[in-house]
C-alpha cells in the first residue's frame, strides 16, 4: 500500500531564520578577524526589537548593531510598515565571556586531541533519492521558498500596480510544506500536496469600510496569490528539476495557498523568532534522526555542528559510494573527550555490501578521524563560511568556493578570505569509501 511524507521548509524571512541568520552573522564576523574565537550566540527577534545573548572567547572586536543591521537589510526587512525593519528596530546585546570552566575541557596542548565542546549525539543521513543525496520532499521545499524569494527580489512576476508602477507584493516570511506519496519499495511515485505560505501587502484596497468589503478584497488576493504560485512560482521550480523528478507532478496535484485566507502581519511582528528553533528544516526534514542540537551561532568546537556535518559527509559518500541506497550515521561525545563515544551506521536493509551495519560502522571510523579537531581541518571550518548556511537548509547544499571581505571601523583594513561553502557536502571521500569496501 502506498504511503504519505511530509516535510516543510521556511524562508529567510521566517522570524527563526532571521535569528539564524544573525548569530551566524555575528560568527563569522569573529572567525574572519579571529579563526580560534569561540562562539556561542543567541538572537531573539521580535516587533521592532532584536536581543543578542551568548558566550564568546575571541581576540576580535565586532560592531554587533552594525552586522545584525545588515543581515535584516539584506532579507528585506527595510520598510516600517512591516514593524520590524533594518534601520530602526531595537538592538541589545548580553554577550558576555565564555565560561572558564566548558573551555578547560576544549583546549589541549596538542590540537589533535581539542576536547569536545559539550556532551550529544548528531546524527547524519543521505538517500538517492535526489542528486543531492537528500530527502525529496525536503528538497523540493527549499527549493520553493529560495525561487518565491528570488521572484520577491526581482519585482517582475507576482505583483500589482501602485501609484502607477508594478510593485512586487511579496514580504519576506513564507512556509513551504511538500507531501510526497511513496510506493511499497520506499519509491517517489508522484507530488502529493505543496502548500505554500507567503507574507504579503495588502494590495486590494475594500471599496468601503464594511466587513464584507473587506472579506471581497482578501478573497481577490488571495485569488490572485493562488494563480501566481501555480503559474509562475511552480512551472519555475518545477524547469529546475531533473526529468525524472518532472514526472512525478500531476494533474491531481493538490495546492493549497495561504490556507488562512490572508498574511500580511508575519516576520519577527507576527511571531517571535529563536535561534535554534528550525532544526528540522535545517538537516532532513524528518527523515533519519536528529540529536536535538541546534547549529547557528555556534563554532565549530561545538560538535553539535561539527560533528553533524562530518556525520552527514559520510552518509553522503557512502550512498555516492554505492555502499547502500540510504544510509544513516550516527556519532556520540563527552565533553572534554577528543574521540567519539561512539559510531552507529543503520542501511535500512539497503545495504549493497556483504556485511552487517556494525561492521561497516567499524570500517567508517577507521576512514574518517572523528576527533573535533580532526574534523575542523578536514571540513575547514574555522572559515567565516556560516552565515550562508543559516537559510534553506544547512545539508543538501552545492559546495562552492567564494571570496568574502569584511569590514569594520575596528579595523583600518578590510579583511578578505577566500573560503570554501559546505565542504561537507563534497564527494571527496568517494574513491576511499570504495577501496574500503570492495566496491572498486
Amino acid at each position: 500500500m502506498n504511503y504519505l511524507f511530509t516535510s516543510e521548509s521556511v524562508s529567510e524571512g521566517h522570524p527563526d531564520k532571521v535569528a539564524d541568520q544573525i548569530s551566524d552573522a555575528l560568527l563569522d564576523e569573529f572567525l574572519a578577524y579571529d579563526p580560534n574565537s569561540k562562539v556561542a550566540c543567541e538572537t531573539l527577534v521580535t516587533t521592532g526589537q532584536v536581543v543578542l545573548a551568548g558566550e564568546v572567547k575571541s581576540n576580535a572586536y565586532v560592531d554587533l548593531m552594525e552586522v545584525t543591521r545588515r543581515v535584516i537589510h539584506r532579507i528585506g526587512y527595510n520598510k516600517s510598515s512591516y514593524k520590524f525593519d533594518a534601520d530602526s528596530c531595537g538592538i541589545f546585546s548580553a554577550i558576555h565571556e565564555q565560561s572558564a570552566d566548558i573551555n578547560r575541557g576544549v583546549e589541549r596542548a596538542d590540537a589533535m586531541e581539542q576536547g569536545a565542546g559539550d556532551q550529544g549525539m548528531m546524527f547524519g543521513y543521505a538517500c538517492n533519492e535526489t542528486d543531492n543525496y537528500m530527502p525529496l520532499s525536503l528538497d523540493l521545499s527549499h527549493l520553493l521558498l529560495i525561487e518565491l524569494a528570488a521572484i520577491r527580489r526581482e519585482a517582475s512576476a507576482m505583483t500589482y500596480l501602485r501609484k502607477g508602477r508594478v510593485t512586487s507584493y511579496l514580504r519576506p516570511d513564507s512556509k513551504s510544506q511538500v507531501t510526497i506519496e511513496y510506493n511499497e519499495k520506499n519509491e517517489p511515485v508522484r507530488v502529493h500536496t505543496i502548500v505554500i505560505s507567503t507574507q504579503h501587502d495588502e494590495f486590494v484596497t475594500p471599496v468601503d469600510g464594511s466587513k464584507e468589503a473587506q472579506e471581497a478584497a482578501d478573497r481577490e488576493m488571495l485569488q490572485t496569490i493562488y494563480n501566481d504560485v501555480k503559474t509562475v512560482l511552480l512551472p519555475r521550480v518545477i524547469a529546475q528539476l531533473p526529468q525524472r523528478v518532472q514526472a512525478l507532478f500531476d494533474d491531481k496535484l493538490v495546492l493549497l495557498v495561504n490556507p488562512t485566507g490572508k498574511f500580511v502581519i508575519g516576520g519577527p511582528h507576527g511571531d517571535t523568532g529563536l535561534t535554534g528553533r528550525k532544526i528540522i528544516v535545517d538537516t532532513y526534514g524528518g527523515k533519519g534522526g536528529h540529536g536535538g542540537g541546534a547549529f547557528s551561532g555556534k563554532d565549530p568546537s561545538k560538535v553539535d555542528r561539527s560533528a553533524a556535518y562530518a556525520a552527514r559527509h559520510i552518509a553522503k559518500n557512502l550512498v555516492a559510494a554505492g555502499v547502500s541506497d540510504e544510509v544513516l550515521v550516527q556519532v556520540s561525545y563527552a565533553i572534554g573527550v577528543a574521540e567519539p563515544v561512539s559510531i552507529y551506521v543503520n542501511t535500512y536493509g539497503k545495504s549493497h555490501v556483504s556485511m552487517s551495519d556494525a561492521e561497516i560502522a567499524r570500517r567508517v571510523s577507521e576512514i574518517f578521524d572523528m576527533r573535533p579537531r580532526a574534523i575542523e581541518e578536514r571540513l575547514k571550518l574555522r572559515n567565516p563560511i556560516y552565515e550562508e548556511t543559516a537559510a534553506y537548509g544547512h545539508m543538501g547544499r552545492k559546495p562552492q568556493t567564494v571570496v568574502k571581505t569584511f569590514t569594520s571601523h575596528y579595523n583600518a583594513e578590510p579583511v578578505v578570505r577566500e573560503v570554501e561553502l559546505f565542504t561537507w557536502e563534497k564527494l571527496d571521500y568517494v574513491d576511499a569509501v570504495k577501496k574500503a569496501f570492495g566496491l572498486d
